[in-house]
């Protein structure tokens, strides 16, 4: 057993920080393409060990999992921002949580929540008028904003709240991008980036404040629930999955229920609804923003979705049920997700010594899985930079490592709200593209790291009627 993987040197204290923070996409392919399957590099004071081969990413985030947790990349911020929630919490908080969440995401319930998510694209669509010029991920990050709480807040939220909150995300964003000087300063430190981090996390702790007092408000199927009153800025109580006689399965719902057994504190509670404003708006809106953009530079794929959509819906509106029809809708989305992963590569630790692939990875080291580098290889994908939808159909798929597409994590923590994410993406994507195409009208498509992959400027559209 060889005891380090090959990989690129790195300067005194900061190792190859500054090389992944100038663009960890170019990177990361690199170090693949000139290493292999395990790569180590430094980032930081932990070393880190790069996994690009199926196989061992399903080891860690499956087969072994429990030997491979969370990795704590000591950085505060994120503690700050999500608290204890799912993606942050471990052990048996994670597990208790998770439970809790699990009625919340069931399928028969995300199945009822169809009709809501064209609901709330169509109201977003009679704004839209042919010729005009939209930035089109803040468009899509709009409508999932309006979803996601709709759908886990079990409310509707204004127009101002979610200003407030788009107004914010830039500062947190920044806050995370890949900086090679930014572990050397410490979180309380009085910098402007520090400043406006802080700011906007108060700013998003008050809208979460906001929402779920509107909820207590409304009535969430609890024992002292307030009799009648108005719904406020939150909007309707009622989600469109709820059964009259049934109490309301939205998160904040079965949060406040527990809450009132003993089972949640507050700060749970805040943590926990943060997390999911954050992550279940985020990465729908950008898998669309980049399934639009790919759409607009690839005009027969867009003819054939136009034609699928023609055929199978008759003019109507998509519901959950028709969407089984939409295969090829669906392999576009897809096909997006694995050349623009959203959320472009995960982190996981050893717990104690393991030995990858031959080589030595001693414990507290840190594991880097990366979907970018993973979804773009040749080794798994024929003309991997070439968008092609078709790629997904069974008879092309069925050989391919299930861990060669990874955009939901795996394993007992990957993403609950991948069923959630795929149908509302299917179904705004339906939804528009019956009425609309749109044409990039950019030069050029450039990318930057944070939590997740986002692009570096505004994702300019022109609204053209079909």
């Amino acid at each position: 057993m060889t005891f380090r993987p090959p990989g690129p040197k790195g300067v005194p204290v900061f190792g190859n920080s500054g090389r992944f923070s100038a663009d960890p996409f170019s990177f990361m392919t690199a170090c693949a393409e000139a290493y292999g399957d395990v790569v180590s590099f430094d980032l930081g004071p932990i070393p880190l060990y790069m996994l690009t081969n199926p196989r061992d990413i399903q080891r860690v985030l499956v087969d072994d999992s429990d030997r491979f947790p969370k990795l704590d990349l000591g950085d505060d911020a994120i503690h700050t921002l999500l608290g204890n929630g799912l993606l942050m919490s471990e052990g048996e908080t994670w597990q208790t949580q998770r439970q809790l969440a699990n009625p919340s995401f069931h399928g028969r319930r995300i199945r009822t929540l169809g009709e809501m998510m064209v609901d709330h694209t169509e109201s977003m669509l009679a704004d839209w008028e042919p010729g005009d010029r939209i930035d089109i991920h803040v468009e899509m990050a709009r409508l999932t904003v309006r979803i996601i709480v709709n759908a886990m807040f079990g409310t509707d939220i204004a127009d101002e709240r979610i200003r407030t909150i788009q107004t914010n995300l830039d500062p947190l964003g920044a806050r995370f991008e890949p900086d090679p000087f930014g572990r050397l300063i410490p979180n309380w430190a009085p910098t402007t980036k520090n400043r406006e981090f802080r700011r906007a996390v108060d700013s998003l702790e008050t809208v979460i404040d906001d929402l779920v007092a509107d909820r207590r408000r409304e009535g969430y199927g609890g024992e002292q629930v307030a009799a009648g009153g108005d719904a406020g800025a939150g909007g309707s109580a009622r989600t469109a999955d709820d059964d009259a006689d049934d109490p309301p399965m939205d998160l904040l719902s079965v949060l406040l229920r527990a809450h009132d057994r003993g089972a949640q504190t507050d700060q749970q509670i805040r943590d926990e609804m943060m997390t999911m404003l954050l992550a279940g708006h985020d990465t729908t809106a950008l898998s669309l923003t980049y399934a639009w953009y790919l759409l607009s530079e690839h005009p027969a794929a867009e003819r054939r979705l136009h034609a699928e959509l023609d055929t199978a819906l008759g003019g109507d509106p998509p519901t959950a049920s028709p969407t089984r029809q939409l295969d090829y809708t669906e392999q576009v989305i897809t096909e997006s997700m694995r050349l623009y992963p959203p959320v472009y590569t995960l982190f996981r630790e050893a717990a104690a010594d393991v030995s990858i692939a031959g080589y030595r990875v001693p414990a507290g080291s840190g594991l880097m899985l990366p979907q970018w580098v993973v979804h773009r290889s040749p080794r798994w994908y024929d003309a991997p930079e070439t968008f092609d939808p078709d790629r997904w159909q069974p008879d092309r798929a069925t050989d391919r490592h299930r861990f060669a597409f990874f955009p939901f994590g795996g394993g007992p923590r990957h993403c609950i709200g991948k069923q959630f994410s795929m149908l509302e993406a299917q179904l705004i994507l339906a939804t528009v593209a019956q009425q609309y195409e749109l044409d990039y009208l950019g030069d050029g498509f450039d990318l930057r790291g944070s939590l997740t992959m986002h692009p570096s400027e505004p994702v300019a559209m022109a609204v053209r009627e079909r």
